[in-house]
């Protein structure tokens, strides 16, 4: 029954919108996940017509003791209709099922019979139209091998150099995104050797665009912050592109979202990652540890309302919360709320801030709102040329959401299925050249009597603790 319990969380989970279906599915103990998402995503495909059984038949209401959510009542229903019966011992909780079940299979068949459905498959919802569009990423992980190494085994095993839409078998590196390949959407790896063993690295394109704008240098001396790395990702990204050298800080405040990062970044062979189980909030810009930070990556948690993957269509909840003004808004203010902390970092030259939201208030107005900052004024940032953030990309911002509509060209936009990537959106942020030379002095002197008072505050707690031992 355990399995039961560990299905409904993670529907809690989704419904809670704390990540993607495949984000959230990765965050599972690998004994249980292939069985528990299995449940979950064939649960989510019925779920309308579930649900719809469940309270005709009163079964949360009559079950209340027994039965505490809707979403384990959805799985277990899901079980005994549709996959041969429930698979767990005589418990209280199946038990409670099971004194309901002639009602929930009549309940089920009028459903049948109303909407025509020939077969159970007839009800299951049918996918995001624009997920077909979109071509099946993989990333080389150059930590690894090469690209040309890696081309070179994929054509050994069949795959030919093709667009992917005309052949299952064909493949092309990507055009604007050096070391993604891009396949047919039918291509899996979910399985595949080489995703096994962490040398690709499966990321839609869009997501790829932070990391390759940010562009940190590949040397000895690079520091670099991820704010919220997980699941790895965009962390493992950063890392190829600094070839593994210099120091880079990857921050999640979730445990569990920490515990897929941590793995993910060993079997890519990040040697370079400091993975931290800390709120990046919560850092002091001031700490010494980070004073040498140049590069900052900001992905914050956002609507996802420009996922259209292949999984996420299930979540039929979507569209009422892209809707909702004040959720957005809060979004919104936790996002500005991130890139300002990060622009209190005085050595940062230059900050990515994306999300995979297609709503200006999360996008556009956020940028806005920075650039309007104390903290941006302080720092003297501006957003980056547009000859520095993608410039062979087609797609640009919004000017009538921008204070200054010439800002827009700055800013990358991805349509879902239009550009066959998911939604996306990509902002960067520089501190001017022109910084003078006495800002970069207070910053300096700053750091300093920050650095020079903890050294006499430890000074004075050591002189204390021999006196007192002293006097014992």
């Amino acid at each position: 029954m355990n399995f039961y319990f560990e299905a409904a969380k993670t529907l809690d989970r989704l419904d809670a919108k704390q990540g993607s279906i495949k984000g959230i599915l990765a965050t599972l103990p690998d004994k249980d996940r292939k069985r528990t998402a299995a449940l979950v995503i064939e649960t989510l495909k019925y779920k309308t017509v579930l649900a719809e059984v469940i309270g005709q038949a009163a079964l949360l209401k009559e079950e209340k003791k027994k039965i505490t959510s809707l979403n384990l009542a959805l799985v277990l229903v899901h079980d005994l209709l549709l996959a041969g019966g429930i698979q767990a011992g005589d418990g209280p909780v199946k038990q409670a099922v099971l004194r309901h079940k002639t009602r929930l299979h009549g309940e089920f068949q009028k459903i049948k019979i109303k909407r025509g459905a020939r077969s159970n498959a007839d009800l299951a919802q049918i996918g995001d139209q624009r997920a077909a569009r979109i071509p099946r990423y993989v990333r080389v992980n150059t930590l690894s091998w090469t690209t040309d190494e890696a081309v070179e085994s994929l054509i050994t095993r069949g795959f030919t150099v093709s667009k992917p839409f005309e052949s299952a078998k064909g493949f092309v590196i990507d055009e604007h995104i050096p070391d993604l390949l891009c396949f047919s959407p039918q291509t899996a790896f979910n399985e595949d050797p080489f995703y096994k063993a962490g040398k690709i690295i499966l990321q839609d394109k869009a997501s790829c665009f932070p990391a390759a704008i940010l562009a940190p240098p590949a040397n000895d001396d690079s520091v670099v912050i991820d704010a919220t790395a997980a699941p790895g990702n965009k962390t493992s990204h950063l890392s190829a592109l600094m070839k593994n050298k210099g120091k880079l800080f990857a921050f999640e405040r979730d445990k569990k979202r920490f515990s897929t990062l941590t793995t993910m970044l060993s079997r890519a062979g990040c040697k370079n990652v400091d993975p931290l189980n800390v709120d990046f909030l919560t850092v002091d810009p001031l700490d010494p540890k980070y004073h040498r930070v140049t590069h900052i990556l900001l992905d914050p948690s956002c609507s996802g309302s420009g996922i259209v993957n292949r999984m996420d269509h299930l979540l039929e909840t979507k569209i009422e919360d892209e809707c909702d003004d004040d959720r957005l808004k809060r979004l919104a203010a936790f996002q500005l709320l991130m890139v300002k902390h990060a622009m209190r970092f005085p050595g940062v030259q230059k900050i990515v801030y994306s999300t995979c939201s297609v709503h200006a208030i999360e996008n556009e107005h956020v940028v806005r709102e920075s650039l309007n900052s104390d903290e941006a004024k302080a720092g003297l940032f501006s957003l980056a040329s547009p000859n520095e953030v993608l410039p062979q990309w087609h797609r640009r911002g919004l000017p009538d959401e921008l204070e200054h509509p010439s800002q827009a060209a700055s800013l990358v936009r991805c349509s879902p299925g239009d550009d066959s990537t998911n939604g996306f959106f990509v902002s960067c942020f520089v501190r001017n050249r022109h910084l003078n030379d006495k800002r970069k002095a207070d910053v300096m002197e700053e750091q300093e009597h920050q650095i020079e008072g903890e050294i006499t505050h430890k000074k004075r707690q050591q002189k204390r603790k021999r006196k007192q031992n002293e006097a014992t």
